[in-house]
């Protein structure tokens, strides 16, 4: 009697994008804070996604953090594969709690933003988030996704270090070292997602801005 074969195990291809720019960013830490929105430059941004993933045949589900900035980059490229937007607070951005809306040239003079960059797995910001929390959940979306979008392709928009997170958990890389990765505005990084394994496919793709969309 032949042994029964198992069926094939299908990848699950998760895009991660970070919103696209705002007035704010680069100077200010805007954390969870509402009525952030999207520069003129982020809303090009957001519109050059829809060319850079042309290539993609099938976007099976588009998922968002709630945050506005987050919201209106996910919205052209929803439109433009006919999906609804799901709101997930898994991809919301990290809780900066007693620092959000600070800016960050004086944030960077705080005894604790060494902390924040060579040691993060210790930091908890004051009446906020770990970022072993924000990354933990990150994880768990993923895995979600795995499960209930099997051999699916899966975009999500989120934030930069949301992002940086948990592409450093599929490279193995040490929570302490994910701020050594860039997540540029719009940056589109890639995860297939197997039974075996998670394999970084590209990390921060940048779309171009001056691409003709309709």
């Amino acid at each position: 009697m032949k042994e029964k074969q198992k069926p094939e195990d299908k990848s699950t291809t998760l895009i991660l994008i970070r919103h696209g720019k705002t007035p704010t960013t680069g100077t200010v830490l805007p954390g969870r804070a509402k009525g952030l929105f999207l520069s003129d430059e982020g809303k090009l941004q957001a519109k050059s996604v829809i060319e850079e993933l042309a290539s993609v045949e099938s976007i099976d589900e588009v998922f968002s953090s709630p945050l506005e900035r987050a919201q209106e980059t996910a919205t052209p490229l929803a439109n433009a594969r006919s999906k609804a937007i799901v709101t997930d607070d898994r991809l919301l951005e990290c809780d900066f709690g007693d620092w959000t809306q600070k800016r960050l040239d004086e944030l960077s003079k705080l005894p604790e933003w060494r902390i924040v960059q060579h040691s993060p797995s210790r930091f908890r910001f004051p009446n906020g988030e770990s970022f072993r929390e924000m990354s933990s959940r990150m994880v768990d979306f993923l895995e979600f996704v795995y499960q209930e979008y099997p051999g699916k392709t899966v975009a999500a928009f989120s934030h930069a270090d949301p992002i940086k997170a948990l592409v450093a958990h599929c490279l193995g890389i040490h929570l302490d070292s994910f701020q050594r990765l860039v997540i540029s505005t719009a940056g589109i990084s890639a995860i297939s997602i197997t039974s075996v394994g998670n394999y970084t496919l590209y990390v921060n793709r940048t779309p171009n801005p001056n691409m003709k969309v309709s």
